[in-house]
């Protein structure tokens, strides 16, 4: 039986790293008394093979094999650039 990996989204918040980038993932978590959600990050060292990553980038992240002592996961790919959004390109 295969084992499934996890994925995560998330956003590159640095990559002055070689082959290597920093990824914010959120998410919603529900207060167990109050009901109210709210947002929980955490930041994850990815291996960048290509280093094609750039700072606001939109990537999707599964778990692979230790690279380092800080790398456990691996960039499959960009869903979406920074300044792009819907096709449009934002004047910078």
């Amino acid at each position: 039986m295969a084992v499934l990996k996890k994925k995560k989204i998330g956003v590159v918040i640095g990559n002055k790293m070689d082959k290597t980038a920093t990824v914010e993932v959120a998410r919603k978590i529900k207060h167990p008394h109050f009901k109210k959600y709210f947002v929980r990050t955490k930041k994850f060292k990815v291996h960048d093979e290509k280093n094609e990553c750039q700072i606001g980038d939109q990537v999707e992240i599964i778990e692979g094999r230790p690279v380092s002592r800080e790398k456990h996961w691996v960039v499959t790919k960009i869903i979406s650039k920074a300044g792009v959004i819907a096709g449009a390109e934002i004047a910078v």
